[in-house]
């Protein structure tokens, strides 16, 4: 690092060694000091709007494409995690939920869905309140699920590329904390009313999660890949007439 900035003070030294002996050049040939400061002002004045140019708005415009670019390649790792647990997951722990009934409907994504309607269901699921009751579904099933995927969401978790996807990482936090949760209770048949609570809160945190980002995974799939939309339409977790053979 050192070296570096030393590099750096060498090349400015002489960039403005240079550039004040070709002042002097000029004012030696020309002389008409006027004309130099009247040029150099003006110069220096631009360099302030070059700096709004180019290192805010082109830069900014930049730093945006390049995010657009890398979350688009995180989409790929967030069609794995729905592959290999996220769909499954999202259909064990509307289980639990005694309002699912209102949502599941809302969720059935077709071929003909616009922009509009993905806005309009994600607005929808906002104003939902889940109401978990941790009797309705298994919760030995859902531990056994997450401790068979843990490695595999560690490995998710590792990859410093997905700080840059804010919602799906919040996502994997929440998976990652149910099964924590729930990897270390050996027993769920007696547990205090208390801790069926706190389980009940956990389960609707990464349910809630779960669900806002399949829906922008379907949104994502819907424009950028087509041919997957078919197959995560076939696959909805949350369509009770969803089947894989196409017909």
């Amino acid at each position: 690092m050192k070296r570096i900035f030393n590099w750096q003070v060498v090349l400015g030294l002489v960039l403005v060694i240079l550039s004040a002996v070709v002042y002097l050049v000029h004012y030696l040939v020309f002389r008409d000091a006027h004309h130099i400061f009247i040029y150099l002002l003006g110069d220096v004045a631009f360099v302030f709007l070059e700096v709004l140019l180019v290192s805010l708005i082109i830069h900014g415009i930049l730093v945006y494409r390049e995010k657009q670019i890398m979350l688009k390649k995180l989409n790929m790792v967030i069609g794995v995690f729905f592959s290999e647990i996220g769909t499954i997951l999202l259909k064990k722990l509307s289980d639990f939920d005694l309002e699912a009934f209102k949502i599941t409907k809302k969720l059935v994504v077709a071929n003909d869905w616009s922009n509009q309607d993905f806005l309009r269901v994600h607005k929808y699921l906002k104003e939902h309140t889940s109401n978990i009751d941790t009797e309705k579904g298994e919760l030995e099933e859902i531990k056994k699920i997450l401790l068979e995927k843990r490695d595999f969401l560690l490995n998710l978790l590792g990859n410093p590329n997905l700080l840059e996807h804010d919602s799906f990482t919040d996502l994997l936090f929440g998976v990652f904390h149910l099964t924590e949760e729930l990897v270390k209770r050996k027993d769920f048949k007696y547990l205090p009313q208390t801790d069926y609570q706190h389980l009940a809160g956990d389960i609707k945190r990464a349910y809630h999660l779960l669900i806002f980002e399949w829906l922008n995974y379907m949104k994502h799939l819907k424009y950028d890949y087509p041919y997957l939309f078919s197959l995560a339409i076939r696959t909805n977790p949350f369509d009770a007439k969803a089947t894989i053979e196409v017909k």
